[in-house]
């Protein structure tokens, strides 16, 4: 054994190389994504995917369910999903001997996995069951509350296409969400290989990389990755300058942005920067792991103000301005 071997780190970069290679059997492409996606689940954060249809966002949740042994839902929203068809309900059953009792049916956001697809076609009321079931990791139905199982990761998707949607999602619940990525479509040897594996004879077989029990103790790794001052205070800084009104913010914060990112926004940059480490097999974050994190904690939760929205400015773009004047 090397004097540098950390078998804990070590143990978990090869599980989680191992997941990547089970992924990429069957999703082609979106490797930034696939690590994005693996990056919040390790730090216990939920993530929101946006993509045009047809850009594998189902197969790549549901995917990632295959290869490793937690159960899996998929909940399609309509705007006529209402809570208890998310989180389930009473119904009255009757006993051998003939007595009736109300007995709670689990609905589908029991599962370790849940995919949420078109979030924003359902209404505000089932919109807020799920920011409960983000938030506290439990539902409550009339005056019981019920824990989810864990660990639990909730991926909910929605169509670039209708990013406003009938319901657009409130600030609150956006803010919930710990990375927001995006899915392009593919370029034309993506598509040739995706043709290949969805046409051909052979169908890709997957293989369980490990089970939940392994997965708590990866996620326990997470917090042990340590992080310098100035890495943390550069989170920090980058965070304080999508605010509008803080004397480091660029010119075009001020211009486009109602307001910017928050406490949460920092947790996830350093929370993220620390898993991204820790999938590397580092027990500490370096530069370019926090860097990496930057977009995808901070996209969704930069506010543009009506000029902004107007004029459809990119967060994205938003984001690199930040980082050139915190640079």
């Amino acid at each position: 054994m090397s004097s540098g071997s950390n078998p804990p780190f070590d143990q978990l970069r090869t599980d989680f190389d191992m997941l990547r290679g089970e992924i990429g059997k069957v999703v082609v492409g979106h490797e930034e994504v696939i690590d994005g996606l693996l990056t919040a689940w390790l730090a216990g954060g939920h993530v929101l995917l946006e993509g045009i249809s047809g850009v594998g966002k189902t197969l790549l949740v549901g995917t990632l369910a295959d290869v490793v042994e937690l159960t899996f839902q998929r909940i399609q929203c309509t705007p006529d999903l209402m809570p208890a068809d998310v989180i389930g309900t009473h119904v009255v059953m009757e006993t051998p001997q003939g007595r009736r009792t109300f007995e709670f049916q689990r609905g589908p956001l029991f599962a370790h996995i849940v995919l949420v697809d078109q979030v924003n076609r359902t209404m505000p009321k089932t919109q807020s069951a799920l920011l409960e079931a983000m938030e506290s990791q439990s539902v409550t139905v009339s005056v019981e509350t019920f824990d989810l199982p864990q660990p639990f990761l909730l991926v909910a998707a929605q169509n670039s296409l209708e990013v406003e949607g009938a319901y657009p999602l409130p600030d609150a619940q956006l803010d919930r969400f710990f990375f927001k990525l995006a899915l392009r479509p593919p370029g034309p040897e993506q598509l040739e290989a995706i043709l290949h594996r969805t046409t051909g004879p052979e169908v890709p077989e997957t293989r369980k990389v490990f089970d939940t029990q392994r997965f708590a103790q990866h996620q326990q790794i997470v917090r042990r990755v340590s992080i310098e001052p100035e890495l943390l205070r550069a989170s920090v800084s980058m965070v304080a300058a999508t605010q509008p009104d803080h004397d480091r913010a660029p010119e075009s914060i001020r211009q486009f942005v109602r307001y910017g990112a928050g406490p949460r926004g920092a947790q996830a940059m350093v929370l993220g920067a620390k898993a991204r480490a820790a999938i590397a097999g580092r027990p500490s974050v370096s530069a370019d792991d926090l860097h990496a994190v930057v977009h995808p904690a901070l996209r969704h939760r930069l506010i543009l103000n009506f000029q902004g929205q107007a004029d459809n400015v990119p967060t994205d773009d938003l984001i690199d301005d930040v980082l050139k004047a915190i640079a």
